[in-house]
């Protein structure tokens, strides 16, 4: 459990991800070249899944 300067030692990597060109968020990896969000770099279109879109609670009347 060690908190003081040892630890201070992992905080100068470098930076893993920036910011996109395409879809503006911090997501876009410097190592692998592609947007974790937008797939920006890996494919030219959005990337977008079923999975991600939040469902929509509607009461039915019948």
């Amino acid at each position: 459990m060690v908190k003081g300067t040892t630890s201070m030692g992992q905080h100068g990597r470098g930076k893993t991800h920036i910011r996109c060109r395409r879809c503006g968020r911090h997501s876009f990896n410097v190592a692998k070249g592609y947007c974790a969000a937008c797939g920006f770099g890996r494919s030219k279109r959005i990337r977008r899944y079923k999975w991600a879109n939040k469902k929509v609670n509607r009461v039915r009347i019948v």
